[in-house]
């Protein structure tokens, strides 16, 4: 899913690519323009402007529904 169709919620589990290699991260807080994400790997939780997130390309989000 994009984050153009989808809208990043707290607690949400989401899936970017980063120069070519999947990365997973805990959206910790979710606001109009910007998200705090951890990617749990032991490094400090960063944020990112969801304008800034969009160039990324697909922001998979986890769905534990399968949907």
């Amino acid at each position: 899913m994009s984050t153009t169709a989808t809208r990043l919620h707290t607690g949400d589990v989401i899936e970017i690519d980063v120069d070519g290699e999947a990365v997973s991260a805990i959206v910790l807080l979710a606001s109009g323009d910007a998200v705090i994400l951890d990617a749990c790997d032991g490094d400090t939780p960063f944020v990112v402007r969801l304008s800034d997130l969009r160039h990324l390309g697909d922001v998979r989000v986890f769905d534990p529904s399968g949907d």
